[in-house]
């Protein structure tokens, strides 16, 4: 793979794209152009999907211990090449480069280890006889062809999240990363290709008009998408036309309650962890602050303090740097467009600015002072704002909480073990944190309920959404 000139990866090689236009790839912490991307044609889209139609065929036919192997050998040699992961990473993502490896290029490898092993290890309902003279049996098979895109806030993540269940389960997939960060997962089909037969996972990049083709093929039976949601209706609108099945991880506007009996010294330095990493770029993200009356104004001013002296932008080779800038200008403008809206009754007490010179940086930000109908409270922002509001009563935090069309993730905080209990009970959240925020394990499902989308990522929840069920009924009589 070229470090300037990027290529599809179809039928197991790089190859030239059939269509005449390409991108720049931007370093979001210089803007240098790194590399030059095709934006893949319908031609493309078919050539890929052919491919893997083709292969199907006989990955299908792979037993589970010969898909498991293939996975570990994967894993294995990311493993062995993390560092060369972190550095194509970090320069197509601008993150902090000594984080990568421990927080990020390991994680994938052991989650692909995990797919590796629930690969043999199908559940169903044990084979009987339910009616009188039949037994009746459950196949667990692959799907088929999917067709997957991947966002840009967590490239090599996101495409494992992606490829490795889908695999797993003996399915072929064609999978486009976002069009801003493609090269660590051309990297990752580069390693993958040593030990997968050809077809089986390929990678075209482009645009959102390469998506929607992917989307419209006739070939892939489930399209899986990781993105906003705009993009996954979007999706979804298009797939219903021929009923294709539809795994849907969308946006976030997480809440964090802390209660009166919280260890404030905890939850500040777990929340400012959890809501300024990768620049509050992730769905999951700790920004929307619900803080019980009676510590409110310690907790602000504890929160502000700390986050001024570690919520440090930089460049990413920086060893002070906590967070890098964020991924495009759009996206910074974005930001921007959310400070510069603020109504009079917002106050911001940190930051507020975009950093000035080279790359698309911003200040750790936070606000308060915000109603519970206030854009910067309803919308996701998807960068290092935090917003803090004031509660009286546990059922006002909950009704608060949930008075947002996302479903994503939520996190708790109080030393009390009642309190947690009805919190994560009552909150319409596809994960409850209690005294933490946003760590993730490959065992545990990740997914979200109402505008957050459907279908889980992760776990072995997240593998059966790779697999079709078939009932197989015999006479015995």
């Amino acid at each position: 793979m070229s470090a300037r000139e990027l290529k599809n990866f179809i039928n197991g090689e790089f190859v030239e794209s059939r269509g005449n236009d390409r991108f720049d790839v931007i370093d979001p912490a210089t803007e240098a152009v790194i590399a030059s991307s095709p934006v893949s044609s319908e031609q493309d889209v078919a050539s890929a999907f052919g491919a893997a139609k083709a292969a199907f065929e006989t990955w299908s036919e792979t037993t589970p211990s010969e898909r498991q192997l293939a996975l570990f050998r994967i894993a294995d040699a990311m493993e062995a090449r993390a560092e060369e992961f972190a550095d194509v990473e970090s320069l197509n993502t601008g993150k902090p480069r000594g984080t990568l490896v421990d927080y990020e290029i390991m994680p994938s490898v052991d989650q692909i280890r995990f797919f590796a092993g629930a690969a043999r290890n199908l559940q169903g309902l044990a084979t009987g006889e339910y009616v009188k003279d039949h037994t009746s049996s459950i196949r667990r098979e692959p799907i088929g062809v999917i067709g997957q895109v991947t966002p840009w806030n967590y490239p090599l993540n996101m495409a494992t999240w992606k490829f490795a269940p889908a695999i797993a389960a003996g399915n072929t997939i064609v999978l486009k990363p976002s069009d801003t960060t493609p090269l660590s997962t051309l990297l990752l089909a580069e390693v993958a290709a040593e030990f997968l037969p050809a077809g089986v996972m390929n990678v075209i990049t482009g645009t959102r008009d390469t998506g929607r083709a992917m989307i419209e093929n006739s070939i892939p039976q489930m399209v899986s998408i990781t993105g906003s949601v705009r993009a996954g209706m979007e999706v979804a609108k298009s797939a219903a036309s021929d009923l294709k099945r539809v795994h849907l991880e969308l946006g976030g506007k997480a809440p964090v309650i802390v209660f009166n009996d919280a260890n404030i010294e905890a939850a500040v330095e777990g929340i400012v962890g959890a809501g300024y990493f990768n620049a509050g770029q992730d769905c999951t993200a700790a920004t929307r602050l619900l803080v019980q009356r009676g510590i409110h104004d310690e907790f602000v001013a504890a929160l502000v303090a700390y986050a001024r002296d570690n919520a440090i932008t930089g460049a990413p080779r920086d060893e002070s740097t906590m967070f890098g800038p964020l991924n495009n200008p759009n996206q910074l403008a974005q930001v921007t467009g959310f400070i510069d809206r603020l109504p009079d009754n917002a106050d911001i007490k940190l930051g507020g600015k975009a950093v000035g010179g080279k790359g698309y940086f911003h200040e750790a930000t936070i606000v308060t002072g915000l109603l519970q109908t206030d854009e910067a409270i309803q919308r996701e922002i998807f960068g290092p704002v935090i917003t803090v509001q004031v509660f009286d009563t546990e059922e006002e935090a909950l009704t608060m909480a949930n008075d947002v069309q996302y479903g994503l993730a939520s996190s708790v905080w109080t030393t009390d073990f009642g309190t947690a209990m009805r919190a994560s009970k009552k909150l319409d959240f596809g994960c409850v944190w209690i005294n933490t925020h946003i760590p993730l394990a490959a065992e545990m499902p990740h997914g979200g309920f109402k505008h957050s989308g459907y279908g889980k990522d992760l776990s072995a929840y997240g593998f059966e959404d790779y697999t079709r069920i078939k009932h197989v009924m015999s006479f015995i009589g």
